[in-house]
């Protein structure tokens, strides 16, 4: 497949969680399979080409090019030049949704993607070029084009019934989107867009309400300044471990270094995922390091606490032992549950229903557990709040167990073939 990004406005759109619009095209290019053997970037007479990560140039051959001419002498070339092969028709002022071109690259049609809304001027063609020969364009823009191919029936609009917006990682759907993007007043209105969308679907109360003020003034800046997740990660790594040895020391200083580290880890715990998906540097080691890291800290925490809840020891015989026994390993046990509807459904577990969604907002996890404790022990019930945390993290182990007992057993609804239920909250639109 050839692809053409129509890019003379390159250089004067603005960036998007900085990158240029080209750029992230080019990203998305990347994910599709089968990759493009060939990007024509037509920057027109006067275009500039743009800064792009390396790994871009790697990827595929492209051609960065100075076409003469208006829009349909540069499209005539290129299509010319394409003969009959298929190819991929982009705007460089334009924003799509990235899921897009992987869904439409190994299509064997030819469609016109147009955006939801009609006033943003958006569209995206994938086609086949012979389908172009016995017509001349006379377009003075991808838009107008798009149209009249769909309206003589030289290509389909794809329509948004055929765009499966499921997205298991954030267990939310989200139909596709598709921006025209031409100054930094609508800049600003997308990059607020693309924050919400990337919010999971089903998650606890403070992920949801209390720290996105946070993760937004943090997102800009690392993403303009390059900054990748993976750095993110690392030092939220540094904070979620380092709090253990702290905490353990059962001083009341060391009870809230420990309590500032973990609030810092469980921002950057937002910040990393939507900073690797909103700039296209998600990796296999991100999301290794990310999601090992959630699994894995919690149970030490709360040994911790229990440890220095006991002055610097613990008697594991003792009520307080006996708590921090069963909370480890009542959250084992939750875990593992937890490992069962996916094998059948191929989705979390808090996508079956609302009120599972809803449910996920108070279970017992970290950004759950952490404040339940911190108050306690900011009024002097320390060790009563950590005896609060171990029956919460039991109940939710229990909740879990019986649910995916009565889904799989009793109601057997992999049998029907269950849709996920979206409980997300509404996006923000951009108008």
């Amino acid at each position: 497949m050839l692809v053409w990004i129509d890019a003379v406005a390159c250089g004067r759109v603005p960036k998007i969680f900085g990158l240029t619009l080209v750029e992230r095209h080019l990203h998305a290019l990347k994910r599709a399979l089968p990759r493009p053997s060939r990007v024509v970037v037509d920057l027109g007479p006067d275009g500039i080409k743009p800064r792009i990560d390396d790994s871009l140039e790697a990827a595929f051959a492209i051609d960065w090019r100075q076409g003469p001419g208006d829009f349909a002498a540069r499209l005539t070339a290129f299509l010319a030049e394409a003969g009959g092969r298929p190819v991929m028709l982009l705007d460089g002022a334009t924003l799509p949704d990235a899921r897009l071109v992987p869904v439409l690259a190994p299509l064997a049609d030819s469609v016109a993607v147009m955006s939801p809304k009609a006033k943003e001027r958006a569209v995206l063609v994938r086609a086949e070029a012979g389908r172009f020969t016995e017509r001349a364009v006379t377009a003075a823009d991808l838009t107008t084009f798009a149209a009249q191919s769909v309206a003589d029936g030289t290509l389909r609009a794809y329509t948004q019934d055929e765009f499966k917006g499921f997205i298991r990682k954030l267990r939310r759907t989200i139909p596709y989107y598709f921006f025209r993007v031409e100054t930094r007043e609508k800049a600003a209105k997308v990059e607020k867009f693309l924050f919400w969308s990337n919010y999971k679907g089903s998650t606890d109360f403070f992920t949801r309400y209390v720290y996105p003020p946070l993760v937004w003034i943090s997102l800009g800046p690392l993403a303009r300044a390059r900054v990748h997740p993976n750095t993110v990660t690392i030092f939220s790594i540094f904070l979620a471990l380092g709090a253990i040895p702290i905490w353990a020391i059962g001083e009341t200083w060391s009870f809230w270094t420990g309590f500032a580290m973990a609030y810092g880890m469980s921002v950057l715990d937002s910040v990393d995922g939507k900073l690797a998906r909103l700039t296209f540097t998600d990796s296999r080691l991100g999301n290794f390091l990310d999601h090992g890291l959630d699994m894995v800290h919690p149970p030490f925490w709360y040994l911790a606490w229990a440890y220095g809840l006991g002055g610097g020891s613990l008697d594991w015989g003792s009520t307080l032992g006996t708590a921090a026994i069963l909370v480890v390993v009542f959250y084992v046990a939750d875990r593992v549950i937890l490992k069962i509807y996916p094998r059948y459904f191929q989705r979390a577990f808090h996508t079956h229903s609302k009120l599972d969604g809803r449910v996920r907002t108070f279970i017992a996890r970290r950004n759950i557990t952490l404040p339940i404790f911190i108050v306690g022990y900011a009024l002097g019930f320390g060790v009563e709040a950590f005896y609060l945390v171990t029956a919460w993290q039991i109940l939710t182990a229990l909740y879990h167990g019986s649910r995916t007992f009565w889904i799989l057993v009793v109601d057997r609804a992999h049998l029907r073939n269950v849709k996920p239920t979206d409980v997300a909250g509404a996006l923000h639109h951009v108008e």
